[in-house]
Formats: structure tokens, C-alpha cells, sequence
């Protein structure tokens, strides 16, 4: 759905480049993340990829068309939600939905269906401008789907909403992959990336350090711990044992027939953890 090869950018046109030289593929139907800490490169590479920038330099295929060669069709196929909410304020949040699918030559979505997925039911004749900051980025998400993209260009989704909300987002691109839709999504929140995305590319300073599935990453780079906590002598007391070593087993074993378990699970790295140890950057 998108290969990108040798792609540079520079805003000065010089050779201080955003973008050095990455190169990656999306899949069909896969959920991709693009994790980085701020500057890294996330949304030029994304800028790119959406015709928001021109290409500079480097080979780049999105939904079946060059880039370089931009078709109007490509945009029938795509749909983007951005982390700062553009929506018009002087439009209600019907009139935003309604006026943005008459830009598309293909079918679109109802907007008042759309409205009631984020949980904006209500909102419908009140003017955007009104709205809080997370209703305005609701909006926003909704709208990306209105054209019912083939490829679905997501930066920072739950960025400033509440837990029950961002679950809500969660839920929908979930529903989204099950019907088919590639995923594009940038974020530094890797809980978000986790527990979404099939793979997942580090990206810093404009450089791919690395791509790969989380939980690929997770035994590449975690350690394979079991943490158990246990009652002994009326007390709780808190261990943690390889699942490697053999002596570590076997004393697992002890304690599992001797003790009454009170918790006992795995213990793994996050990808943040990992990000900070593959790339020597935290997510700032």
C-alpha cells in the first residue's frame, strides 16, 4: 500500500535534511506505526507521503500512484486525521462532514453517522468553533473517515482526550482493520502503538533505526522474567524468576506448590523502554 525508498527532504533545499534517506513498506491491511520523539521526521515523512509536501528526493508509492505524478484519484483512497484540528469554526460539525465529502468523486459516509461514532450525538448544529479541544479533534477524526479510506493516514489519534474517549478512538481503528483498511499512524505514545499496530518503525533524527512487530521487539529486547507474588509466613513477598535458567525454574515450581499465589505474570519491556535502548533517545 505504500513503499518508500531512499526518501530524503530538507526545508532549506541544502543538505541539512528532516529526512535522511529511509526507506520502508506498508503492507495492505496492516496497522504500521511511525514512533519518534518530537522532530524526528514523523510528519514530513507523513507530509510526503499525503502530497502535503513535494517530493525532493527518493522513490515514493502511495495506494497504487507515484508521488511525484500526483493523481486527484489518490485522494478518493485516503483519509487523514491531523494531531492540530483544522476544522471551519463558523461551520456546525454536520456542515463541516457535509461541505469536506463533496470534495470527493467517490462515495462517502453519513455524516450524522459519523458524528454519533465519536460521541459528538447532539453536537451536530453547534458551530465547531464552540467545541472543546478533544470535541475539535473528534471532528477532525471523523471527518478522515468520510470518504471511507483505503489507506488511513493517523497522527496522534487520542491526542488530548480522556481515557473513555481515546477508547472509544481505539475501538473504531480497530473496526477499521478488521474491515480491510490500511493504517498509517504517527505518534510518540508507544502504549497507543502497542497495543494497535502490527509493526512498527523508530524513526530519529530522520533515520529508521529499526522496523519490526512490538512483540518481535519485546523478545529481541525484553527480558524473559516471571513475577510472582506469594503469601510466606503470613507475609506477601514479591519475586521475580527466569523463565530461561533452570535453577529459576525449578524454584518457580517449588514456590507454586508450596505457597498460596496471590499474582504472577510476565514481566516485559515496554516499547518505550526498547525505543530508549535502540535508539539512546527518549520520547520528548
Amino acid at each position: 500500500m505504500i513503499q518508500v525508498k531512499n526518501l530524503h527532504h530538507s526545508y532549506n533545499k541544502d543538505d541539512q535534511f528532516a529526512v535522511k534517506g529511509i526507506s520502508f513498506e506498508v503492507k495492505e491491511g496492516e496497522i504500521f506505526g511511525f514512533l519518534g520523539p518530537s522532530g524526528a521526521g514523523k510528519s514530513t515523512t507523513q507530509g510526503i507521503l499525503t502530497g502535503l509536501l513535494q517530493l525532493q528526493k527518493g522513490e515514493v508509492t502511495v495506494a497504487g500512484y507515484n508521488v511525484k505524478k500526483m493523481d486527484n484519484k489518490m485522494f478518493n483512497k485516503i483519509g487523514m486525521s491531523f494531531e492540530t484540528s483544522n476544522v471551519y469554526s463558523k461551520m456546525t460539525a454536520f456542515e463541516n462532514l457535509d461541505f469536506y465529502r463533496k470534495l470527493f468523486d467517490c462515495e462517502t459516509r453519513d455524516p450524522n453517522e459519523l458524528i454519533k461514532l465519536v460521541g459528538l450525538d447532539g453536537k451536530e448544529k453547534i458551530k465547531a468553533g464552540e467545541f472543546s479541544k478533544g470535541m475539535k479533534h473528534r471532528l477532525t477524526f471523523a471527518r478522515s473517515m468520510i470518504n471511507s479510506p483505503e489507506l488511513w493516514f493517523l497522527d496522534e489519534p487520542t491526542t488530548g482526550l480522556d481515557p473513555a474517549i481515546a477508547s472509544v478512538i481505539k475501538d473504531i481503528i480497530k473496526e477499521e482493520k478488521k474491515r480491510g483498511t490500511t493504517i498509517f499512524l504517527t505518534t510518540h505514545n508507544m502504549h497507543i502503538a502497542d497495543e494497535l499496530c502490527d509493526r512498527v518503525a523508530f524513526i530519529v533524527d530522520g533515520e529508521i533505526k529499526l522496523i519490526d512487530s512490538p512483540r518481535n521487539l519485546k523478545l529481541q529486547y525484553g527480558d524473559q522474567l516471571v513475577e510472582v507474588e506469594y503469601i510466606k509466613n503470613g507475609e506477601t513477598v514479591k519475586e521475580s524468576f527466569s523463565t530461561v535458567l533452570d535453577d529459576d525454574k525449578t524454584k518457580l515450581q517449588e514456590i507454586i506448590a508450596r505457597y498460596q499465589i496471590e499474582t504472577m505474570h510476565t514481566k516485559e519491556a515496554t516499547l518505550e523502554e526498547i525505543f530508549i535502548k535502540v535508539t539512546g533517545r527518549e520520547l520528548v
